[in-house]
């Protein structure tokens, strides 16, 4: 049974930083490529991050030089590091897998708000 589930979300004030976990199981993980995805209120989801098998990484022009995602493939998680984070950016903060089928978790809520 795959399972993407995410954690780290919360409450932040502008310009803090916030890192977000994606503990995968029930596929072969490191064989994936692992996105984070974003839906504010009232938007689309939109893609943040993207981390190939390989390790390189791809970012939004909005969060370059600000977010970092990563792999731990001993652990079948991805992480998105999030730094000076704005207002603007409060969502949902989703995980996804894809090879050929694309797998989702259920999000992390991160708010920020002062």
């Amino acid at each position: 049974q795959v399972q993407l589930v995410e954690s780290g979300g919360g409450l932040v004030q502008p310009g803090g930083s916030l890192k977000l976990s994606c503990a995968a199981s029930g596929f072969s993980f490191s064989s994936y490529v692992m996105r984070w995805y974003r839906q504010a209120p009232g938007k689309e989801r939109e893609l943040v991050a993207v981390i190939i098998i390989g390790g390189s990484t791809n970012y939004a022009d909005s969060v370059k030089g600000r977010f970092t995602i990563s792999r731990d493939n001993a652990k079948s998680t991805v992480y998105l590091q999030m730094s000076s984070l704005k207002p603007e950016e409060t969502a949902e903060y989703y995980c996804s897998a894809r090879r050929v089928v694309e797998y989702w978790g259920k999000g992390t809520l991160v708010i920020v708000s002062s």
